[in-house]
């Protein structure tokens, strides 16, 4: 804050997205006075505080993936986190190395588990030749297919489907390294749309 009052001396920055994949983010906060740098997995914002002080004084206990009931956050979401978090390190500290030795000085480390459950997937593997049928639902105006896929080759076709009626179809494919997506339809002027990523 400074000496007009605390609103003054709020900051608030937001950076990524579509940071809910269950992929591991990086995140590292560095603060050298006023300024900050933020990197969100190696991508680096540079930002200055508002407010007149140049130091923080942490009078408080610091908490990771949310707060205890007493607590007041400026924002209006009081939802704590859920997920996995690994390598925490808070002033050269690795904090969850030192919550799982219980080595922390005061300590309360609320109901963790030093582990993180991978969701169940059964992966499929596909040469040359191999592929997956299943039946296609008549009627619907709703299309929507996800799934994760890795390889070694620059091209490959992922999905594919054909419209009803001889009406086009829908393809989905790896073109030199790159996600492509083709929607042909036959009684329409632009009968093509692709989409390249």
């Amino acid at each position: 804050s400074n000496q007009l009052g605390s609103i003054y001396g709020h900051t608030s920055v937001m950076t990524g997205s579509l940071l809910d994949d269950h992929h591991w983010h990086s995140i590292i906060i560095e603060r050298h006075g006023r300024n900050i740098n933020l990197t969100l997995d190696r991508h680096m914002q540079h930002f200055r505080t508002n407010g007149e002080f140049d130091y923080l004084d942490l009078d408080y206990e610091i908490t990771f993936g949310g707060m205890p009931f007493s607590g007041k956050p400026s924002s209006n979401s009081r939802k704590n986190f859920k997920g996995c978090m690994e390598s925490i390190n808070y002033n050269g500290n690795n904090i969850t190395d030192l919550a799982k030795r219980k080595k922390l000085e005061p300590s309360n480390v609320g109901n963790l588990s030093f582990s993180c459950v991978e969701p169940h997937t059964v992966p499929v593997f596909f040469n040359a030749t191999s592929y997956l049928e299943v039946p296609g639902r008549p009627s619907q105006d709703l299309f929507s297919v996800s799934f994760l896929f890795r390889t070694w080759n620059p091209n490959g076709l992922l999905v594919f489907s054909n419209f009803a009626d001889d009406l086009g179809n829908v393809e989905i494919d790896i073109n030199e390294g790159k996600v492509s997506v083709h929607i042909n339809v036959t009684l329409v002027k632009k009968n093509r749309i692709d989409i390249s990523s």
